[in-house]
């Protein structure tokens, strides 16, 4: 956890899903309890600015003070279809309606970037313009997309297994037989339980 300028406790960032749009699937956060929404992970001052930036959707440097409380609004619901389509995927089902949101903003176009120097000479990515959040939309919503059709990377789909981590996941390791988001979050918290009911049942003993 870090905190914000306020100093209330956020998430960290990860970006270890394998695809920007599992990123941002990720960014929704655990699920709480029937009923009980909590705190938009993504609202607050500067949190999809980050998360934008950390993603490689704009590039180091790019200004953020655009993104505002609309901006999270559409990225939050871009998130909500991805989800739907994504493990609907995973269930062997369709998710038609959700499909052609995203599909409708797969179809704008993405941010132009172009080649510039940087105060050492060498070439870094910049925009050709100001950010614009559908372009930015098109660009996760195409990773979508690109992702759906894949029929390969769709066979790589993962849910972690782990205990209330419902994040997916592109699973790349050899053999295929990956169970978790991450080693080193959920394949610990796992590794550690064990070792507690292993320690539990041997004072039991």
């Amino acid at each position: 956890m870090t905190t914000d300028a306020t100093g209330t406790a956020v998430p960290e960032w990860r970006f270890d899903a394998g695809r920007t749009c599992l990123d941002l699937m990720a960014t929704a956060g655990p699920p709480g309890p029937p009923g009980d929404m909590g705190p938009e992970p993504l609202a607050g001052a500067g949190r999809l600015g980050e998360w934008l930036l950390g993603a490689g959707l704009l590039p180091d440097g790019t200004p953020v003070g655009c993104v505002d409380g609309c901006w999270v609004d559409r990225f939050t619901a871009l998130r909500g279809w991805i989800d739907q389509v994504v493990r609907a995927q995973l269930a062997g089902r369709g998710a038609e309606a959700a499909l052609e949101r995203v599909n409708a903003l797969a179809s704008a176009p993405p941010p132009v970037v172009r080649a510039v120097r940087d105060g050492n000479g060498a070439l870094v990515r910049a925009l050709a313009a100001a950010p614009e959040c559908g372009a930015l939309l098109a660009a996760v919503a195409r990773d979508t997309v690109e992702l759906l059709t894949d029929p390969a990377a769709r066979g790589r789909l993962r849910q972690c297994q782990g205990v209330s981590c419902s994040r997916v996941y592109l699973d790349t390791s050899r053999g295929r037989r990956r169970r978790w988001c991450s080693s080193e979050v959920c394949g610990n918290r796992e590794r550690v339980a064990r070792h507690r009911r292993r320690t539990a049942a041997l004072s039991r003993a």
